[in-house]
């Protein structure tokens, strides 16, 4: 439990910092807002969302994670608490993802971003298991049947601002909002939307490959 006077002094000390984060987290939509090989024909992002962690989820965030015996404080909060600034990424279908992470991974090699850690993709879908390890990403399987590939980025290494990005399906999109009306932040107790948010994820697992499918034969008509 973080005390008050604690948690005010964390909080000042992410205020200090807004401006910058805020500005990041501009600077990193219009990357992807702009891209060339990510925005012409054929296009490969659907859109882009952003948003900044408000101070009252910031607040309960911070109880979450803090513990006694390893407490979260000005000095370690950007640290600790890496999501302040959030981009998410859509694209209609799996396949698209590679030339996303191609484009997120020539930006880290011209050091124009830096990661804070190794990117991580979160499935429970075996088949997108594979596909993510292929890529070379590091993959966690999750019993909540979450599905996102996750970046952590800044602009440079010894800089206090950080950016999260998060890339997924548009159907993955979908079954995500609706699991966090319901399950964030406490996960929800009704047994009923808990089995019906499971089947939800086989079905947003099903439309992906056939979105995929669909996608891939439509190119394979297209005239050279």
């Amino acid at each position: 439990m973080v005390g008050e006077a604690s948690m005010e002094a964390i909080v000042e000390r992410v205020q200090s910092q807004l401006h910058d984060i805020d500005l990041f987290r501009d600077y990193t939509v219009r990357f992807f807002e702009t891209h060339p090989d990510l925005t012409q024909s054929p296009q490969i992002v659907h859109s882009v969302k952003s948003r900044m962690k408000d101070l009252l989820h910031l607040r309960e965030k911070i109880q979450r994670k803090s513990s006694a015996e390893d407490p979260i404080t000005p000095e370690n909060i950007f640290d600790r608490v890496t999501d302040i600034a959030g981009v998410r990424v859509l694209h209609l279908y799996q396949a698209q993802f590679t030339q996303i992470h191609r484009a997120i991974n020539q930006k880290l090699d011209s050091q124009d971003w830096v990661l804070y850690e190794d990117p991580k993709a979160y499935t429970w879908d075996p088949e997108s298991r594979g596909f993510f390890e292929n890529q070379g990403l590091n993959v966690e399987v999750k019993e909540s049947l979450y599905t996102s590939v996750h970046y952590v980025i800044k602009p440079r290494e010894d800089s206090p601002v950080s950016c999260e990005i998060q890339v997924r399906t548009l159907f993955e999109e979908v079954w995500g909002e609706i699991d966090h009306l319901v399950n964030y932040p406490e996960p929800t107790d009704n047994i009923a939307c808990r089995e019906q948010i499971g089947v939800l994820a086989r079905l947003v697992g099903a439309g992906s490959r056939l979105a995929d499918l669909i996608c891939r034969a439509y190119a394979d008509e297209e005239p050279e």
